[in-house]
This record gives C-alpha cells, sequence and structure tokens, in this order.
C-alpha cells in the first residue's frame, strides 16, 4: 500500500480501510459501497464513486469521527468481514461443485476491461462483458486471472462542440487516484518482462487490479527505459493505426504469457476474448517446442487448452495484416519456433476478398479447441462467416457453438430496486439469480410499490442529468445551446426513451428520424408527452458515425422536438448506471444480422427497463412477445433504404398503438397496470436467462471444466 505512506495514517479501529479501497469487491457489492457513503456522502458523489480518491481529500478530523461513530462502524466491520469471505476459496459453487479441480485456474485474456470508471481501460461493450465476466468469476468462486492491458491515457473523454462535432481528449491516468498496485517478485521489486518487437525488446511492466477472488495483471511499456514511441504503445485503448495494433497485440499476447510466468502461475486453460490475444498461441507453442515437443505436438497441446470468444459479425471488423508487416514485428519472436515460421503463419491465413492476409480472429480459431459465439444467431453467423476454414463441411458443422452474454446483475441493479427484490424474492435472492422459478415472486410484488421505484429512478435520472448540465454551464462555461441539448428541457414524469450504445453507421441511431414530423406528434402530445436520451462514443477513426453523431445532436437542438431530444455526453460506466435504471424503455435498432449479442438492453430489462428492438443478438432469443416490443418492418430486400423505412415506420406504430397508451393508460390511484405487467415480465424473464451468473456457469461446464479435467487426466 505505498501510495498512502505520505498520507497520515488511519484510525487504529478502521484500519483496513485503505485495503478495502483497493479492492474493487466493494464496486459491486452493497455493504463496501455503504462503508464509503457513509464515510462522506458528498465525496462519494463529487469523486464519482472513487473511494481511492476519497483516502486523498479526506481530512484526518473525518477519518477519527468515523472511528468513533457506531453507524459506520457497523458497515466497516461487515464489510471488511465479507471482503475477507470473499477472497478465499471455500465453499464456493467452484469448489462445491469441481473439488478435483482445485489449485487449476485459467487465464483470461482481453484487451479492455470495463471494472468500474474510476479505470478507464475499456472502450464499450467488449470491456464491459469482460469485466462481468470477471466480477461473477469471482462470486462464483471460478479461479480466473484477467490479462489485458494498462493504458496509462485509457479511452478517450468525449465533449460536444457547439456545432455537434465530438471532440476527443486523452487524459493521463493519476496513478493515486486508481484502485491498483505493482506487481511484484517475491524481493518486492517491480515484475517487468522483455517482449520481442520487430528488431528490438520493449520492457513491459506488470500492475495488479484485485476483485475479490480475481486478479487482473496489467501490462504497461510506459518506462523510462523504452524508446519513446515504444512507451506509446500501451498509452492509448485502440489508439494509433495498424502499425501500432499488431504491436499492442503482440505485446497482449506474448507479454501476457511471460508475465504469466514471471509471476509464476501456470493456467490450466487459455481464454482468449476475441481475436486481439491471438498471439498467446505463439508464445505457448515456442515454450513447449524449447521443452522437446514437435511443433505438431505443440499446437494440439495449444488446442485442448485454448478457448476462443469471437464478438465479430463482420468480416471487416476482425484484425488483419499484410504478411510482411507481420513477419517485420514478429522477427524476434521465434526462437525455437524459425524452422516452423511459415507453418505458423498459415493458421492465420485468411482471404477476405482482398488478398490473403494474417487475420487474428482465423489464427484463433485454426488454434482454439473450442470456439464460441456470443448468442444463438450469432453463431450462425459465425459459421456461415468462417465455413471455409473447413472446407466441404457444411455450414451446420462448423464447430463454432454459442454462450450468449450476461450481465453481472449485482453491478448493474438499482440500489432501491434490489431492497424491494430483498422484501419479496428474499434476503439471498442474489445467490438464486440464476433460478427462473424464484423469479416468479416478481408477479407477487404490488404494482404500486414497483412503479414508485420506477419513478424514483427516473427521476435519479433527470437529477443527474441537471447536474451535469449545471456543471456545464458554471465550470466550463458552455453555450445555452449546449446546456439545451444535454437534457434540461427534459420531463421528469414523461415517458423516456433511452438510446446508449457506440455511434456507428450498422446501429442506425437516426433511424427514429426517418419520419421528423411523425416523431415530433409522438414526442409532444400534450397529454402523453415522450422524449429520448441519446449517449455513446464514436470511434475516433469512425468518420460515418461521427457525421451520425453530429445530426442527432442537432436533433437535440431542434425547436421542432421541443427539448423533447438530449444528448448526454461522455458515457461511460457511470452514465450508464443513470441511463439503464432510470430510462422507462430501451431502444435498439440494429441493421439485422450485425449485432453479437448486445447487452445494455440487458442491464435495462432487469432494472424493469423493457426492451424495444430489433431481433437481433440477444434479443432474437430473449423476446417472448409480453416482457417488451420487437420491431419489425418486414423488410427482407437489400434495398438498405427501403429496409430503414419500413422498420422505422413498425418502430412509430409500436409507440403511438402500443407503448405510450400503455405508459399512460392510469388507474384512479395512477397507476399503469398494463405497463407494470410488461415491466415484471421483463424483470421475470430476462434476469434469470440473461445474468452473466448463467454465462460464467456455461463456459465453466461447457469448456473450462472439461479442458482442465483433460490435462488432469493426462497428467495422472
Amino acid at each position: 500500500m505505498d501510495r498512502y505512506q505520505t498520507l497520515s495514517p488511519l484510525p487504529d479501529r478502521i484500519d483496513q480501510l485503505d485495503e478495502l479501497a483497493v479492492d474493487l469487491w466493494w464496486s459491486w457489492n452493497t455493504d463496501g459501497r455503504d462503508v464509503f457513503r457513509h464515510l462522506d456522502y458528498t465525496l462519494w458523489k463529487e469523486t464519482a464513486h472513487n473511494p481511492v480518491r476519497m483516502r486523498w481529500i479526506l481530512p484526518p478530523e473525518k477519518l477519527e469521527a468515523a472511528a468513533r461513530n457506531p453507524q459506520f462502524l457497523a458497515a466497516y466491520d461487515s464489510a471488511i468481514a465479507n471482503l475477507a469471505a470473499a477472497r478465499t476459496a471455500r465453499n464456493t459453487w467452484w469448489a462445491n461443485t469441481y473439488p478435483d479441480l482445485q489449485g487449476k485456474s485459467i487465464a483470461y485474456f482481453s484487451a479492455e476491461f470495463a471494472l468500474h470508471q474510476s479505470l478507464p481501460i475499456y472502450a464499450g461493450g467488449l470491456g464491459v462483458l469482460a469485466g462481468d465476466h470477471c466480477k461473477e468469476a469471482s462470486d462464483l468462486g471460478v479461479p480466473l486471472i484477467g490479462i489485458g492491458f494498462m493504458y496509462p491515457q485509457g479511452y478517450f473523454h468525449q465533449r460536444i462542440s457547439a456545432e455537434g462535432w465530438q471532440e476527443e481528449s486523452y487524459e493521463r491516468l493519476s496513478w493515486e487516484d486508481v484502485a491498483i498496485e505493482k506487481a511484484t517478485f517475491p524481493d518486492g521489486s517491480p515484475l517487468i518482462t522483455a517482449v520481442p518487437v520487430g528488431d528490438r525488446t520493449v520492457l513491459v511492466q506488470v500492475w495488479r487490479v484485485r476483485a475479490g477472488r480475481v486478479t487482473l495483471y496489467l501490462l504497461d511499456t510506459d518506462l523510462e527505459e523504452n524508446a519513446p514511441w515504444d512507451r506509446e504503445l500501451s498509452a492509448r485503448l485502440y489508439g494509433g493505426d495498424r502499425e501500432t495494433r499488431i504491436q499492442q497485440e503482440i505485446i497482449l499476447g506474448i507479454g501476457g504469457v511471460r508475465a504469466l510466468k514471471a509471476l509464476g502461475l501456470e493456467p490450466g486453460v487459455f481464454h482468449l476474448n476475441e481475436g486481439h490475444a491471438g498471439f498467446v498461441v505463439l508464445q505457448r507453442i515456442r515454450d513447449l517446442t524449447e521443452q522437446g515437443a514437435s511443433f505438431d505436438d505443440a499446437l494440439e497441446q495449444i488446442r485442448k487448452t485454448t478457448l476462443f470468444t469471437t464478438h465479430t459479425p463482420v468480416p471487416a471488423g476482425h484484425d488483419a495484416f499484410p504478411f510482411h508487416t507481420v513477419e517485420k514485428h514478429l522477427a524476434g519472436c521465434w526462437g525455437s519456433l524459425g524452422p516452423h515460421r511459415d507453418r505458423f503463419l498459415a493458421l492465420g491465413a485468411y482471404d477476405n476478398g482482398g488478398g490473403p492476409q494474417f487475420n487474428m480472429t482465423a489464427l484463433a480459431l485454426r488454434s482454439a479447441g473450442v470456439t464460441n459465439a456470443v448468442s444463438e444467431l450469432h453463431g450462425q453467423v459465425t459459421r456461415s462467416m468462417w465455413q471455409s476454414l473447413w472446407p466441404g463441411r457444411p455450414v451446420e458443422q462448423v464447430p463454432v457453438g454459442y454462450v450468449t452474454n450476461g450481465v453481472h446483475v449485482p453491478t448493474w441493479i438499482a440500489a432501491d430496486l434490489a431492497d424491494l427484490f430483498t422484501k419479496y424474492l428474499g434476503a439471498n435472492w442474489l445467490d438464486r439469480q440464476d433460478d427462473p422459478a424464484q423469479w416468479d415472486a416478481i408477479l407477487s410484488i404490488p404494482d404500486e410499490e414497483l412503479w414508485a421505484v420506477r419513478q424514483a429512478l427516473r427521476r435519479y435520472l433527470f437529477t443527474f442529468v441537471r447536474d451535469r448540465a449545471r456543471n456545464r454551464w458554471t465550470v466550463e462555461r458552455v453555450g445555452t445551446p449546449r446546456i439545451v441539448a444535454a437534457g434540461t428541457l427534459l420531463e421528469p414524469d414523461a415517458l423516456t426513451l433511452g438510446f446508449a450504445r457506440r455511434f456507428t453507421g450498422y446501429k442506425r441511431p437516426e433511424l427514429i428520424f426517418t419520419d421528423p414530423d411523425r416523431l415530433a406528434r409522438i414526442l409532444s402530445s400534450t397529454e402523453r408527452p415522450m422524449q429520448i436520451v441519446f449517449a455513446g462514443k464514436s470511434h475516433p477513426a469512425d468518420e460515418t458515425g461521427k457525421h451520425h453523431l453530429q445530426r442527432v445532436y442537432k436533433r437535440a437542438l431542434d425547436p421542432t422536438f421541443g427539448g423533447r431530444i438530449a444528448f448526454v455526453d461522455d458515457y461511460d460506466l457511470h452514465v450508464a448506471h443513470y441511463l439503464v435504471q432510470g430510462c422507462d424503455v430501451w431502444l435498439n435498432n440494429p441493421r439485422k444480422p450485425l449485432e453479437a449479442s448486445g447487452t445494455s438492453g440487458m442491464k435495462a430489462a432487469v432494472n424493469g427497463t423493457p426492451h424495444l428492438s430489433i431481433g437481433d443478438g440477444w434479443w432474437a432469443e430473449g423476446y417472448n412477445r409480453t416482457n417488451g416490443w420487437l420491431i419489425d418492418g418486414g423488410g427482407t430486400s437489400d434495398n438498405l433504404e427501403a429496409v430503414d423505412a419500413a422498420d422505422a415506420s413498425a418502430l412509430y406504430t409500436l409507440l403511438e398503438n402500443e407503448i405510450v397508451p400503455a405508459f399512460y393508460e392510469r388507474d384512479a390511484n395512477g397507476v399503469p397496470r398494463r405497463w407494470m405487467a410488461i415491466v415484471k415480465e421483463s424483470i421475470r424473464t430476462v434476469a434469470p436467462r440473461f445474468a452473466a451468473r448463467r454465462m460464467v456457469k456455461q463456459y465453466v461446464e461447457r469448456m473450462y471444466a472439461p479442458a482442465l479435467e483433460q490435462r488432469l487426466e493426462v497428467s495422472r
């Protein structure tokens, strides 16, 4: 805990407070959050829920007072006891289900992890999924080790100019304000490993992040010993050009395996979350051949212990590099594999229509023993997309399964709703969250109570939106139009749609504006108004996405819509919590079948925000006709404009004839009974089926445990 040596010491009675602050376990456990809320609620809000930052600001007298406060001490004692229990491997689902596999571990490689907004090493859905996977593994006791990047500049902050253009800025991370520690060798020296990149060696420092039973090890090249350009390799998430990207992927894959060896860790299974981590395979084959294995035997061992999850249903979305670029940057990586260089490169060979290139997904598909997509529909798309790698096999026999994504319920559920669930489902409802039977009790919650919570959550959202707008006005001195666009004219009691995701063409963020006059009539109804909150970033290199964003922002300024369109900038985990909990309807209208899964709608649905979506991704499995709405224009033409027009018309019809009437149809007590039936069905059906608990258990049962058991049999 070196960071705290310059601070005033903690009172003896609460001397483990820093230990709690630096373990992100607190971020998804009520006991942990309550400690810091009770310590100083104003500061808790001002720091965007960052207890490490709070520790620097809190005066000694505040800590002394807390150490004498019985209410605070009760919360503190409970949290410390639960944290200790959450770090043990005893009496967990994993320990009880797989006692013979104790001592084994799974290495989970991902280019991004979203654990908390104070650690901005994520861009979007891939990182959120990885973070939720790690948290659920911790809860279940699954011995997962995360491997990723420590990006000193993280992902970009977004501001919108007066003309509506996205402006990107990068803020160097303040190490002192983040729940992260240096990984060390047994003698206490920093753990640094060397990675060959091209004709040089890049030094990589390893950082550690604690998340209950799961530990993440994050790689960082920003060391004085490295050349300036190499120090920048890990600076930003998805920054730079293709040359930067391949070098980052070498650091992640080869450097990640070397870091595990330096730590003395020997995972029994390697899980590659997307193709970015494909070079794990190269380092592992090299290690095995240096131990005497042939290339064929090494590859066979790799296949038995490597799992691969693909998230991208668009061919152009998979990283591919010219062979000369790959050979240039792998020049120092071969070692004993030198004679087999061509055989390794052939594992990544793939022609997507522009000539053969080295494709990271092809490498992973050919090297992994088990591959999965992230929804049932995505599995079908993936098998068709990559069929050529298995010539002669029919599409249905291409070896790609699926595990539909899920969301970590304790992270995403609103506190008010969690209290209501405790009252009607029982104190241990989270322990049984993947049991559909327990969720039938949702139907017994009085409509009045659930409606009151839903109204409160919407008002929390608008308080948050207005506080951000006020900050833009008073601190940043932005102009009046930007304050209007930020949502200051929204009504706390009006039906509110949320659209928050990455702005890119296939997600069709402007679909709802296809017929602006018809939309304006829906929004501006005197007795039944509707409003829409947009949020999301466009990738810095996605010019089409930026134009979509700019045009949506302009709609928020258009008087035609009466201030009922808002754009909340700088979308991150903190903003996402308010949106998925506080909106009334979650809108998703991608171009089918380009949405692999999607998880934001799951987060919303478990909070009682029903889904309004195209039948793509997870919604193709989740929709049951009573738990939300399906947008289906019936378009099957190759004419995309015609399909968009048909889908937009279907969307308007749903809003006019079903959604708006159901929301505003109230009984004598002011309760929308028909609406509450949809809300309850949304929670009841989505919560157990699309929880990360179900997802991680399926990974364990279908992939992790069989691979570990097979390895155990071989070693006997």
